[in-house]
């Protein structure tokens, strides 16, 4: 099924049907207070819009989250497959205390834990396994599609937490689409590495150049990891095409805040 919007004090955020049984949302860059080029929900650290207006964009979205900016873990993203397991003491990582790691996905089992990966069109899944309550968090850029990270991240929640991939409830947030995504060879042939010939529907050759569904790919992974389709739901929104909605690295360059996507471990 397609995500749907929700909006709470003037802020915006996108959530999966197929995730109502945990409190999770996909950020725009709608209804903070960040001044341009970051204007106006910008969620990256350390940007020039300053501490005090990411401290307070946090604030507004945890509370459509219904969590504290206290209780979350922030990636430190390198675009590898690294899966980290994160527990109570991880509480305030990357937003109030330094990150000591390095991970492209996070999973917890830890009530009230709020799991926060980021994009500006790399894909991002979320991910609830129903019977354990655990929750992972997955940025999946085409590097750590390549990589497997997405069907890591469920090896892992099986492993850690006892999650049946058949009982995995998944979504794939906004990422730059296919019509955007524009490579040379070295994007699809990393596919087809991966994942062989299952690679090459998500692979348009036009003139020179490749066209990559980045969605489609991490939704692939999630499949041959044991997911159910029916258990899985997307977006089919671009980031590249709808700047009025979020921002993209492809259009904006480095000059941007990113997005987010988010989930709070039950309680």
């Amino acid at each position: 099924m397609p995500l749907e919007t929700h909006e709470l004090n003037g802020v915006p955020w996108l959530a999966a049907p197929v995730l109502s049984g945990v409190r999770h949302g996909f950020s725009t860059r709608l209804g903070g207070v960040s001044p341009a080029p970051w204007d106006s929900l910008n969620l990256r650290p350390g940007t020039a819009d300053g501490r005090d207006a990411l401290l307070e964009n946090y604030r507004r979205f945890c509370v459509c989250l219904g969590t504290e900016p206290e209780r979350t873990v922030l990636s430190k993203q390198v675009h590898e497959t690294t899966v980290r397991a994160c527990a109570a003491d991880d509480a305030g990582k990357g937003l109030f205390r330094d990150r000591d790691f390095s991970a492209d996905a996070l999973i917890t089992n830890e009530p009230g834990l709020a799991l926060f990966v980021f994009s500006a069109d790399c894909g991002t899944i979320l991910l609830h396994a129903p019977e354990s309550g655990a929750v992972g968090a997955v940025h999946a850029g085409w590097r750590g599609c390549a990589g497997g990270i997405a069907e890591k991240t469920v090896r892992e929640l099986a492993r850690l937490y006892g999650a049946n991939p058949a009982n995995l409830r998944a979504a794939l947030g906004p990422c730059i689409g296919q019509c955007c995504f524009e490579t040379d060879a070295d994007v699809p042939d990393s596919m087809r590495a991966a994942l062989g010939d299952a690679a090459e529907p998500y692979l348009k050759r036009r003139g020179p150049k490749w066209h990559v569904d980045l969605e489609g790919l991490n939704r692939l992974w999630l499949l041959r990891a044991g997911v159910l389709p029916e258990r899985i739901d997307t977006s089919g929104l671009c980031t590249a095409c709808r700047p009025d909605l979020f921002w993209s690295h492809r259009k904006m360059g480095e000059a941007r805040g990113v997005q987010c996507a988010a989930v709070v471990c039950p309680s």
